[in-house]
């Protein structure tokens, strides 16, 4: 039996590895395989020599705890090429010579037969796999290119490829099968296991067209992935989700960076320090999404240096934790330009302040168009720094004080002008609370009946928040992810639906004012 190089993918049963030590182990006799798991939590196939000194020994593993030794056997599968995945994915083999055959409707689970005819004829026609433009091969365990020419022979038209979960072992071979697509725009890569490539020849002309690029679940590092994209010349997207990634830039040199990416998605990774993340990203995009262990967003540094990330002009920093506003007031300094952010499952939009998150943050970045979703008309920002202006002079402390702790202060002052000081004092000021109205919400139990919950709920928004901004509002007092259908109850108790058309309408301008009746349906997702 021929055995593997080091470095080749293996799948045994439903795991996945690379060989990472081909050769004898000890005084144990045989020759034995050493594997890197992909997913390290798996029980380990078959039975093998895996003390973790030894493992330590004669593996060298990107992740601890992730090797074992297993023997060769017919058991083990190499994957296969690309063509023959895309044969086995997309070509039926014809049934025969008839002209009718029995077909099971598969949204009927067996109960409905019906005659089809000439199926073969349909067959004919998919298995022209030059007509394919999106090719998803994800779970094919494509492991290796086929012969020059023929991809590209067979077919020339793929413009969105997914190779996730495949044998692929290099950046090199995965060069090799983006060249011979000439038109290629989209590549999946997700849970790959890829080395670093060598063949940078094949890489600067694999790769001129692609613009999205996914990398999620790959462990690879910052400088591996920028060492790859540094050869595509046309890239706009590059998703690098789940990769446990602790830090970006780690002191070595790297490649210069792609200036044509405007996107980076760095979902669920690891990385905490802000000021090493901007570091990391100063010469990159405009639209940046974090989540999971971004915490502060510390504004001395960027008042000592007078920089910031003036390209960057969308951020999601759903679900970190942030918890404090002088935060926001940082993000403002940092991203001059910010248009769109998200900020929905922080400490700071779960706290008791959370009412007064959205029309805050409008205030505190005065660049902002879009939040969580929902566009800032100019009504709704006008309210909203009023009423932010509102607050602060009816908080302690001197002038002074007030200006270091709000930075936006005296810029809405002059556009607003100043509030008066005697607000402190006197009750009757258009404080945040008065200008809020009350909305009473029943829940309709089901679409077919009229049955409602008695009780309503009582919801208190401001008049320029948009019905979108009432729905995820309505979810997150509900504590719920889902669809929410909006229908308003008239004195006549008619009901006049509130579509999704016109979720960037204001609720006061669809007649949602003070103790209006709004009856919602709640649909799972």
């Amino acid at each position: 039996m021929d055995l593997p190089p080091e470095g080749t993918r293996i799948r045994l049963a439903s795991h996945l590895g690379t060989v990472r030590f081909v050769g004898s182990v000890d005084n144990i006799s045989g020759t034995w395989l050493g594997i890197e798991w992909d997913e390290p939590r798996r029980v380990r196939p078959g039975s093998a020599p895996s003390a973790t000194p030894i493992v330590d020994r004669f593996l060298d593993l990107s992740v601890p705890n992730s090797g074992s030794f297993i023997r060769p056997s017919a058991n083990i599968s190499y994957g296969q090429s690309f063509l023959q995945a895309m044969s086995s994915k997309y070509i039926e083999t014809p049934h025969g010579s008839g002209s009718q055959e029995k077909v099971v409707l598969g949204s009927s689970q067996g109960t409905i037969i019906v005659e089809a005819v000439r199926l073969d004829k349909v067959r004919g026609k998919l298995a022209d796999l030059g007509r394919l433009r999106e090719v998803s091969l994800d779970d094919q365990y494509v492991a290796r290119c086929d012969a020059a020419g023929t991809i590209r022979e067979t077919c020339p038209s793929i413009r969105g490829l997914d190779l996730s979960t495949s044998l692929l072992p290099s950046w090199d071979i995965v060069a090799l099968i983006a060249r011979e697509l000439p038109v290629l725009r989209r590549l999946c890569l997700n849970r790959c296991r890829l080395r670093s490539p060598t063949n940078f020849a094949v890489m600067e002309t694999a790769f001129l067209h692609l613009t999205e690029l996914q990398l999620n679940g790959t462990i690879l590092t910052w400088q591996e992935i920028q060492t790859a994209i540094a050869a595509m010349p046309n890239l706009e997207l590059v998703e690098m989700g789940y990769n446990s990634l602790t830090h970006l830039q780690t002191g070595g040199k790297s490649p210069p960076p792609n200036n044509t990416v405007r996107v980076i998605n760095l979902d669920s990774n690891a990385c905490s320090d802000w000021v090493h993340i901007w570091k990391s990203l100063e010469h990159y995009t405009s639209y940046v999404i974090f989540s999971g262990h971004v915490e502060v967003l510390p504004i001395t540094v960027i008042k000592n240096t007078q920089q910031g990330l003036h390209t960057v002009k969308h951020i999601s920093l759903s679900y970190n934790k942030i918890d404090a506003w002088s935060d926001v007031d940082a993000l403002s300094s940092w991203c001059p330009g910010l248009e769109t952010l998200t900020l929905s499952g922080n400490p700071l939009t779960s706290q008791a302040q959370a009412r007064h998150s959205r029309p805050f943050t409008i205030s505190k970045i005065p660049s902002l168009l879009t939040l969580d979703g929902a566009v800032i008309s100019h009504r709704e920002r006008a309210d909203s720094e009023i009423l932010y202006l509102s607050y602060v002079i009816t908080g302690p402390g001197s002038e002074d004080e007030r200006v270091k702790a709000h930075p936006q202060w005296l810029d809405l002052c002059k556009k607003h002008g100043r509030p008066d000081e005697t607000a402190k004092r006197n009750t009757s000021q258009d404080k945040l609370s008065q200008r809020l109205i009350a909305l009473n919400l029943y829940r309709r139990l089901s679409l077919t009946a009229s049955e409602l919950d008695l009780a309503p709920i009582v919801l208190r928004v401001l008049p320029t928040m948009s019905l979108r901004g009432l729905r995820m509002k309505t979810c997150k007092m509900l504590k719920i992810k889902a669809t929410i259908l909006f229908w308003l109850q008239q004195s006549d108790g008619t009901l006049v639906e509130l579509g999704v058309d016109r979720d960037k309408q204001d609720i006061d301008w669809l007649g949602l004012d003070d103790g209006a009746s709004v009856l919602f349906h709640v649909i799972q997702t």
